[in-house]
């Protein structure tokens, strides 16, 4: 008998430690609908979302973000050193932009992506709601910043920087020299094209493994800091945002192709 009730509470053990372990698993960078709908009532998830139509349909419980992203805003919003952000959009463009302005301010690991936004949530049958969320300011810790941007002295030294690649995030068109800026064509020497469009929509999702099988066949490596750059610098974040779901460090040259060519930086090939 002793020996069966050890048994039980063994098992109830290891049960218990199961339960606890999923409870603390972090979300990943990327979470689909499923994952959201079984913790869109966590205590320490809160639900950010961007672009029009909140006061007529949105997520229950999300809050509308506006502008770019604060300290001081995210606290107003009901963001605590302990949550976990959940951003969304609207229409079919993927908010790389905030995504990347997230970890700029230095919420990169604090940061998730619903795969799909708010097309996906409701493809699914999932509810939406007119209601204003009720929101209790957050106690918000301002984290310490991300270096991101590079310039192009950064970008000439990346030839004698191990497990750095360079990739131009533009259309074809551009990196193959058919259709050129400020009297240039073709691309930065060493850079390998991924145009960003690869990334997806939130009509087509985010999916993962066609997407590591584009960067390891533009030859990036697991591990790789990927440095991308396209016309001024918008672009690009979207392929740095699929670099980031991957798992790659990231790393933004700003000025792009228009600061490259406009102020003679180097050279061009195609």
């Amino acid at each position: 008998m002793k020996t069966v009730q050890r048994g039980l509470l063994g098992a109830a053990l290891v049960l218990a430690s199961a339960v606890v372990a999923h409870a603390q698993t972090p979300a990943s960078l990327l979470v689909d609908v499923a994952w959201l709908a079984q913790h869109l009532n966590d205590r320490d998830v809160v639900v950010l979302h961007l672009g029009r139509d909140y006061a007529t349909r949105h997520i229950p419980g999300a809050r509308e973000l506006t502008g770019e992203p604060t300290v001081a805003g995210l606290a107003a919003l009901g963001v605590s050193d302990s949550s976990r952000i959940v951003l969304y959009s609207v229409g079919e463009e993927i908010p790389a932009m905030q995504m990347f302005a997230f970890d700029a301010l230095g919420f990169g690991e604090r940061v998730s992506l619903l795969n799909g936004g708010l097309i996906a949530w409701t493809a699914a049958g999932r509810p939406v709601t007119a209601e204003a969320a009720r929101i209790t300011p957050g106690k918000l810790t301002a984290p310490s910043p991300k270096n991101l941007v590079v310039d192009a002295e950064f970008v000439k030294t990346l030839a004698s920087r191990p497990n750095h690649r360079l990739v131009d995030a533009r259309a074809p068109v551009y990196y193959q020299g058919i259709e050129g800026m400020h009297g240039k064509a073709g691309h930065i020497t060493g850079a390998v094209n991924i145009p960003f469009t690869e990334l997806g929509t939130n009509k087509t999702g985010i999916d993962r493994e066609r997407l590591a099988k584009v960067f390891a066949d533009a030859g990036i490596k697991p591990g790789d800091t990927v440095v991308a750059y396209c016309h001024i610098g918008q672009q690009a974040r979207w392929l740095l945002l699929g670099a980031r779901i991957l798992g790659h460090p990231v790393r933004l040259y700003q000025g792009s192709f228009h600061d490259w060519t406009s102020n003679d930086r180097g050279p061009v090939v195609k």
